[in-house]
């Protein structure tokens, strides 16, 4: 990973957009006063401090910001811990508040020495394991489709048993016995179609008009199995994406050497995080400033820690991406080598936009090629958020085509506001993703191009 000295600084809602939680952010903005704070400092692409905790304890906090990576020696369970964010709110202040200096503590330097140690013997243990078995490998792969393909069979009878039934007690049939499919396709190593499986126990409860929209995604379910059954006939392109839909998995460092990588400055569009029992889902959109591509990243993370990917809205990285295999390539891999994110060239901060005419036929060309998306990402632009009887609307800056938005997320109501707030009736640039179901609105940018994130 190549580290460089980071002038530029974020910015407040920079910093906090790497929090794991509400409580988080709350408990680094106490913490961004001078005074539990000693020895800050900042250089060598990192920031340091001593904070001062109850009683006599002082927690020596660092970040890495290329990463960003963190160290703190407090006993915190949440990654980033509030003392984490709380030294980036510091910086983030300015020079006053955090100052240059020409080199790290020695605390800090023997953290980030041994990080970037670490990171070089990663690449040589890579760079010297054995190649894998080449026939063992393919009598594995041949394995398991064979099993997949068996389940995807097995599914689409089922699914033509339930149709014959009729659909009118589906919403007294509750999840047993979707789960009882699900977990047959677990077996058949077919986790995509266990997920798919499973969803379709909340759409009974879904509200009026659910008939249609079970049997849409009867249908739906039944094309991907049914593709699973003739993959080896598909083109290249669709077989990779049936196969990724399937449940068929690739490790990030196979799609960096099947490249090839893009090298671009990409503009952190947006994130949104989402969360369940188990596990926390990163979804990070860039777009690259010279090959105007779009890109998704993915990050997971366990309950009250955030995801290990941490790139704030606004910033922008110079760095290689690969993309993940497929008709419509989006899900992308970023590369080992790249700089410090930070803010983006004024003639960079806003990105290009469309009409929503336009952004619902880019939706409408990708879900040609890809029948199962059910939203693609799109930055709108010079559109207006008008409240309507029933929900918020985005409409164009000359009063013409509009489109409806979704709500997601608990925050959703809140997003909503801000956006409204920021344009203040004005059209604005909004970046998010457009489907069957409207659009989901994730940053606003405002008058002066500041991005700011419309998701919890």
């Amino acid at each position: 990973m190549s580290v460089t000295s980071n002038d530029v600084r974020w910015t407040a809602d920079q910093v906090l957009a790497l929090a794991p939680d509400a409580a988080s952010r709350k408990a680094a903005a106490k913490l961004a006063s001078p005074a539990p704070w000693s020895g800050a400092g900042t250089g060598d692409g990192a920031v340091w401090g001593e904070c001062r905790g109850s009683g006599s304890a002082v927690y020596r906090t660092a970040v890495e910001l290329a990463a960003p990576a963190y160290s703190c020696t407090c006993p915190s369970r949440k990654f980033p811990c509030k003392h984490a964010l709380g030294l980036l709110l510091r910086w983030a202040a300015g020079p006053e508040s955090v100052p240059a200096a020409a080199e790290p503590a020695g605390w800090a330097a023997s953290w980030l020495t041994a990080r970037r140690e670490r990171a070089e013997q990663r690449d040589a243990t890579r760079a010297a394991a054995p190649a894998a078995d080449p026939e063992a490998a393919r009598r594995r792969a041949e394995r398991r489709a064979a099993r997949v393909a068996e389940g995807a069979a097995e599914l689409r009878l089922r699914l033509a048993d339930r149709l014959r039934g009729g659909l009118a007690g589906e919403e007294r049939a509750g999840y047993g016995a979707w789960d009882d499919v699900a977990a047959r396709m677990v077996d058949a190593q077919a986790p995509g179609l266990a997920s798919l499986a499973r969803e379709l126990a909340t759409v009974p409860g879904s509200g009026p008009g659910w008939p249609a929209r079970l049997l849409e995604q009867y249908a739906l379910l039944d094309l991907l199995a049914a593709a699973y059954g003739r993959v080896d006939r598909l083109p290249e392109p669709l077989a990779a994406t049936v196969r990724a839909r399937v449940g068929f998995t690739m490790e990030g460092s196979e799609v960096l050497r099947a490249g090839p990588a893009v090298r671009d400055r990409w503009l952190v569009l947006g994130v949104r995080d989402t969360a369940d029992d188990r596990l926390t889902t990163r979804r990070l959109w860039l777009r690259g400033a010279g090959t105007g591509r779009t890109a998704l990243l993915l990050s997971f993370g366990r309950p009250g820690r955030a995801p290990d990917l941490a790139l704030p809205t606004g910033l922008a990285v110079e760095a290689d991406l690969a993309y993940h295999p497929g008709v419509r390539p989006l899900r992308a891999v970023l590369g080992p080598d790249r700089l410090p994110a930070a803010p983006a060239p004024p003639e960079e901060a806003v990105p290009p936009g469309v009409t929503v005419d336009r952004a619902l036929a880019e939706y409408g060309a990708a879900l040609a090629e890809e029948p199962w998306l059910d939203s693609w990402p799109v930055v709108l632009a010079g559109v207006v958020p008008v409240p309507a009887p029933d929900g918020w609307r985005l409409v164009d800056g000359d009063g013409g085509e509009q489109v409806p938005v979704h709500r997601q997320g608990s925050a959703a109501g809140a997003g909503l506001w801000r956006l409204a707030a920021v344009s203040g009736g004005r059209p604005v640039t909004v970046f998010g993703e457009c489907g069957h179901r409207g659009f989901s609105p994730v940053t606003v940018w405002d008058a002066d191009g500041a991005a700011i994130g419309l998701c919890p």
